[in-house]
């Protein structure tokens, strides 16, 4: 296993579902996050930045949890502008979204679509790094179509002084599909200048010691869906045992499903909003659990708010069983 008993573990930012009242709520019941890049922000045309844009990076909003603004765009301009705006809220470091897989987004060559233009990205990295005060980290795939673009990358990131990089070892095209190509991060760790982190399909502590044991100098790590699946799964990585009774993880999942419930409750607009946030959780919530199918198909069927909490009561007084 990894030398290192501690590793440094981020949460993933997941569009939509890692905000700051998940990151907060998250840090309130489960230990193992180290640390969370938050889901990207858009760069805008001009140079004002609305104060509404960076609510969910305030500093009061993110006590509980250190986190890393990520921000998605192709011009350095208007990354400059963000960047700065941030570093006056305190942050020293931001993310630079180079992974994004979707196809709207890679269309109009942000993230995962600039990465087979290695130009492109160098003429963004001198631009922007000599402008932003703050240190810059970047976040990619293999690449957009391919799994080589990575290595006409390497050369291009290794000349700049990067915080780190973060990589999922997939193609932007395979989105979250297929399995990670680890001969090529392993290829990237011999290449990169840098310090790399691991992203992608941490599901259980053993997927954590065999991908340490393979890729032995990594000691930061990434991990989203899965850390929301099974919540407790980052503190049993750092103790290497989990001692925590299947009913007890029933519970505690119950009780932050119901606090991120209230919480949302009182800051989302509107009761429709409320319940596709929450349908969106118990999507990877349920993933925890046997024979969950017909009770998120149940689920996925409310409407209000009140519909949507009679079916999970149901669920939780009569159908969990906890299957990781």
């Amino acid at each position: 296993m990894n030398d290192n008993s501690f590793p440094h573990i981020y949460l993933a930012p997941l569009r939509g579902l890692t905000g700051a009242i998940f990151r907060a709520t998250y840090a309130q019941f489960f230990q193992g996050i180290d640390g969370a890049v938050a889901p990207f922000l858009t760069t805008i045309e001009g140079t004002r930045i609305k104060a509404g844009q960076l609510k969910e990076l305030l500093p009061e909003n993110n006590r509980d949890m250190p986190v890393v603004p990520q921000i998605l765009s192709k011009t350095a301009e208007r990354f400059i502008v963000l960047a700065k705006a941030l570093f006056d809220l305190g942050y020293e470091t931001v993310n630079w979204n180079l992974g994004c897989p979707f196809a709207r987004v890679a269309q109009k060559k942000r993230g995962s679509g600039l990465l087979p233009h290695p130009d492109l990205i160098q003429a963004f990295l001198d631009k922007t790094l000599a402008a932003i005060p703050n240190r810059l980290s970047i976040k990619t795939r293999l690449g957009r179509e391919h799994r080589d673009e990575i290595f006409a990358l390497m050369p291009v990131f290794n000349e700049y002084p990067l915080e780190e990089i973060i990589i999922h070892p997939r193609t932007g095209r395979q989105m979250y599909t297929g399995t990670p190509d680890l001969s090529a991060f392993g290829d990237c760790l011999v290449l990169s200048k840098h310090p790399v982190v691991y992203n992608g399909d941490i599901r259980t502590n053993e997927d954590f010691i065999r991908l340490s044991e393979q890729f032995s100098k990594v000691d930061r790590w990434m991990i989203g869906r899965w850390a929301m699946v099974d919540p407790f799964l980052p503190k049993v990585i750092k103790s290497g045992k989990d001692e925590i009774e299947k009913a007890d993880k029933i519970k505690k999942l119950r009780a932050f499903h119901d606090d991120l419930f209230e919480e949302y409750a009182r800051t989302l607009y509107g009761p429709a909003h409320l319940t596709d946030r929450m349908k969106g959780l118990m999507v990877y919530f349920l993933t925890a659990f046997q024979d969950s199918h017909n009770a998120l198909k149940k689920i996925k069927k409310t409407r209000t708010p009140e519909q949507y909490l009679a079916a999970v009561n149901q669920f939780f007084d009569t159908e969990a069983r906890w299957g990781i």
